[in-house]
């Protein structure tokens, strides 16, 4: 039988597919297998509102009106720096990044555990070195997905030792999502495995709070390059600890009309990154904007 994870991912996924046609709760039970109280159920326990209101935070609107909230406390946000802890969805995060040394080595000398877990956005994989983890990915559509997702993540790390490790994969996997609603003080680590200038960016997306949107513009800005919106949207698709990172957070400018391309990209596919973004909303509405203020 599916669990809570595979029934919610399914969930998101559908409804972030199907946003413009606006499916009812009875339409969205039926394609994952339940009954529509269940779902209700379920899912509102999961991410905090009922499908129909979820859906309200996939639009157009909403995300207009999430930019410009945030775009005066993101300047406080990022000013701030990370002199302590950050705040991520019950847990707390710090990161360190690999010595030049370390990252010219590519992993060589370095045994990493490596495993898959059940998220609300689908089946992740997460790399772990005996200092953090190093990678968080998402399997990608299709029958190959994780085939795929492994093979990308591997690539980062082409000279380390790999050690399969489900029980910690699984484990870490779960406490990432707050599964049966745990909750721990202790430091998530992260060891960041970039260039300098991407680890710069990916601290700047350390700091956008849950809830926040920032456009490649802004965050180019943010980050000293006030005309690299290009290079920053390169570092951005490089980061190889997902959601953690707050990748799914950046956005293209807002386009007229009612299309979804303001989404923008994302490497495990816009859909899973459409469904991110309403999740986000709806457990963090306003709560991204009092912890920057």
């Amino acid at each position: 039988m599916p669990s809570d994870y595979t029934r919610i991912a399914q969930a998101l996924e559908y409804l972030a597919a199907h946003v413009d046609e606006q499916p009812g709760l009875d339409q969205v039970a039926a394609e994952i297998g339940l009954s529509p109280h269940h779902l209700q159920r379920l899912f509102t326990r999961w991410v905090g509102v009922s499908p129909k209101k979820f859906l309200q935070y996939l639009t157009l609107d909403r995300a207009k009106a999430a930019l410009v909230a945030n775009s005066s406390v993101l300047d406080a946000a990022l000013a701030a720096g990370l002199s302590g802890p950050g705040r991520l969805h019950d847990l707390f995060v710090v990161h360190e990044a690999v010595t030049p040394g370390e990252y010219k080595a590519q992993g060589d000398g370095l045994a990493i555990d490596y495993g898959w877990g059940s998220s609300p956005f689908g089946d992740a994989l997460v790399f772990l070195t005996p200092r953090g983890m190093c990678g968080l990915a998402f399997a990608f559509a299709g029958t190959k997905g994780r085939d795929e997702a492994f093979a990308d993540m591997r690539r980062r790390w082409p000279k380390a030792r790999l050690v399969e490790n489900g029980a910690r994969a699984a484990d870490t996997v779960d406490r990432v999502f707050g599964g049966r609603g745990r909750k721990t003080k202790e430091p998530l680590k992260l060891v960041l495995h970039g260039s300098p200038f991407q680890i710069k960016v990916w601290e700047a997306l350390l700091r956008v709070p849950p809830g926040a949107l920032v456009t490649y513009d802004a965050l180019a800005k943010k980050v000293g390059v006030p005309t690299g919106a290009r290079a920053v949207g390169g570092a951005v698709g490089a980061n190889p600890i997902s959601w953690l990172i707050p990748c799914h957070r950046v956005i293209r400018k807002m386009a007229v009309g009612g299309d979804y391309n303001w989404v923008g990209g994302y490497n495990w596919g816009p859909t899973r990154k459409l469904a991110m973004l309403g999740w986000e909303a709806a457990r963090h509405d306003g709560e991204g904007l009092r912890a920057a203020s």
